[in-house]
């Protein structure tokens, strides 16, 4: 039995940060029943149209649940919304605009007078009070505001990470809020209201360089694929295929052992400008045209027999082709399928093990594929839902 099985969740969501945090609950073996906007859904289903017609951030967040198109603006509609939290939910999440959830009585001040054990995860940009509360929030501009692009891409130019980590951080910290919440009412038999913001979550995860400026200091500095603060620690080309090598050294064994095996160099090692990780960083520049030098010679095959030789850490620059077959994913068995409405999918299991059983991982809904069944579950008969359809409230 998976661990949240008979746990509804009622989700009001779109984008990522609430979408991935649901998924992790559904994963668990929850049950999600996301709201969407009759015609449009989710508006993250029409970012783009990679994986078979179907948007990829879509694909990714949203399988194992299931979909029931609601205008929330029409008041039949705001009606079956209220009755389906309160007769089905033990969890809502949103993450509307500010002060949207409020107007259709879905705050948990609201829910907790009429049903104390409800848990009422809001997910924002920047939190449910303060002088930016209204403002819009999306992934690149958290980034910036909580210092990530500062201290991220190369000396002339600022970048962003790939990935929408923003949205990822808030959607983690709600789903191990949720979690904890769930623990906790298991004990008082109330719920409680969260109020996740963006802002901190991924401010959170800036908390190293934070300190490392701490008082005023110089930032770490931007330093491309290379750790700003850790060296060597990053990509070195090799001279002989133009290949690189990605590596990372993290203690004095390691550096001597680095210069001795690798770089063939053993006196490097007490060379007063690199016997220490704060010398080589300061020094990072005269110590990056040795190394390039000794691989010069060398394909990055034979570098990184070398490395393997010496116990040094070291890793491809995988293109997202090589990720789908890389090999450890592949001997731990960590590809599965899950249906869509284009077909079968593959997807990554989530981390973590499953010693009794895979995690639940059912197909990516379509929009409003699942209106009907709710609905009647609610007691509706096929005349009500028909007049619902069609006054435009489903």
């Amino acid at each position: 039995m998976q661990p949240l099985q008979g746990l509804t969740v009622v989700t009001l969501e779109h984008a990522i940060a609430a979408p991935l945090a649901t998924r992790h609950l559904a994963d668990l073996g929850a049950r999600v029943i996301k709201i969407e906007r009759p015609g449009a859904g989710d508006f993250a289903r029409g970012y783009d149209a990679r994986v078979r017609g179907l948007a990829s951030h879509f694909v990714w967040a949203n399988r194992s649940k299931e979909s029931l198109t609601l205008d929330v603006k029409h008041p039949a509609a705001r009606d079956v919304l209220q009755r389906l939290v309160l007769e089905k939910a033990d969890v809502v999440v949103q993450n509307l605009a500010p002060g949207a959830s409020t107007r259709l009585g879905l705050d948990h001040a609201t829910l907790a007078g009429i049903k104390p054990s409800i848990i009422v995860c809001d997910i924002s940009g920047y939190g449910a009070d303060g002088p930016y509360r209204d403002r819009k929030a999306y992934d690149l501009l958290i980034q910036s505001e909580a210092g990530f692009v500062s201290v991220t891409g190369t000396p002339d130019e600022p970048c962003k990470a790939g990935p929408s980590i923003a949205d990822i951080s808030a959607g983690m910290y709600a789903y191990s809020s949720i979690l904890a919440a769930l623990l906790e009412r298991g004990r008082s038999g109330r719920g409680r209201r969260l109020d996740i913001s963006m802002l901190e979550s991924l401010t959170e995860w800036m908390s190293y360089p934070l300190y490392y400026a701490f008082e005023g200091a110089t930032p770490p500095p931007r330093t491309g694929a290379a750790h700003a603060t850790i060296y060597p620690y990053g990509p070195f080309p090799t001279g002989a295929d133009g290949a690189s090598v990605m590596l990372g050294l993290q203690n004095e064994r390691e550096w001597a052992s680095f210069c001795d095996k690798v770089l063939l160099q053993p006196g490097l090692a007490s060379d007063p400008r690199f016997n220490g990780n704060a010398r080589r960083v300061a020094s990072r520049e005269a110590l990056r045209q040795i190394i390039v030098g000794a691989f010069r010679e060398l394909t990055a095959p034979q570098v990184v027999e070398r490395l393997q030789q010496a116990q040094i850490a070291n890793a491809r620059v995988n293109t997202m082709q090589e990720v789908w077959a890389h090999p450890q994913l592949q001997a731990r068995g960590r590809w599965r399928e899950i249906d869509s409405p284009v077909g079968a999918l593959p997807a990554l299991l989530p981390p973590g093990s499953w010693d009794d059983g895979d995690p639940r991982m059912d197909p990516v809904p379509a929009l409003g594929e699942h209106t009907d069944a709710i609905l009647g579950e609610l007691g509706l008969d096929s005349a009500a839902i028909g007049a619902l359809r069609a006054a435009n409230a489903i």
